[in-house]
């Protein structure tokens, strides 16, 4: 992913500068452009008016919530991807904002080093997790081996194969050299994983077909 265009969205002053110089850091380049939104008003009004390839999204905001902002980002700004920058870790926003397209979950608390990393996998295509939540999210995944009956949501093989290489961090111009493909094809492919599991992000879609089985 490219880093040129980002917009960070969160209403205290002081998180907004260290988000904005972290990303300075992450993403040296000197025409990266960072805009900042306070509210949900003020971050659709600029996701309307320019292109951005990154949003930061502070979970709460004035008017709303950051998951109010990333379903909406779903419908009006898809091609922007959503990462989610918090204090809070309750099982049910993590869940429900990875649901809602998150590509990944942050929370503020971490040393500053830690968030750089986080923010620079996005450029190799990663889905940046706290390592906290990536723990929380294993734990609730199946642990033996007990037969169970077959998921309801069918994905064909070459779907099966895109996910598997998503599921190792592999981004979609990495997935189509691998598989002879065209990049245009592994994103048709991946619209219809997302479609079937109903999910919005790589992230979601992994942490799905896991749950039902689909994948290892």
């Amino acid at each position: 992913m490219e880093l040129s265009s980002i917009l960070i969205v969160d209403d205290m002053e002081a998180s907004l500068a260290r988000l904005e110089r972290l990303l300075r850091e992450a993403a040296p380049a000197p025409q990266a452009q960072v805009h900042a939104a306070a509210d949900l008003a003020g971050a659709r009004g600029l996701l309307q008016a320019r292109p951005f390839d990154l949003a930061l999204v502070d979970m709460q905001l004035p008017d709303g919530t950051g998951i109010d902002l990333i379903h909406w980002m779903r419908a009006h700004a898809p091609a922007v991807q959503a990462v989610v920058v918090s204090a809070f870790a309750e099982e049910e926003a993590i869940f429900s904002a990875l649901r809602a397209g998150a590509v990944g979950y942050l929370l503020k608390d971490r040393d500053d080093v830690e968030l750089v990393v986080a923010l620079r996998s996005l450029q190799r295509g990663g889905a940046p997790i706290d390592p906290m939540i990536a723990r929380r999210i294993l734990a609730l995944l199946p642990q033996d081996a007990v037969p169970t009956p077959a998921p309801p949501v069918q994905l064909s093989a070459r779907e099966l194969d895109i996910l598997n290489l998503v599921a190792q961090g592999y981004g979609n111009r990495e997935i189509a050299d691998l598989l002879g493909l065209s990049r245009l094809t592994i994103e048709s492919h991946t619209r219809n994983i997302y479609r079937k599991l109903a999910v919005g992000s790589r992230t979601a879609a992994v942490f799905e077909a896991r749950s039902l089985g689909l994948l290892p």
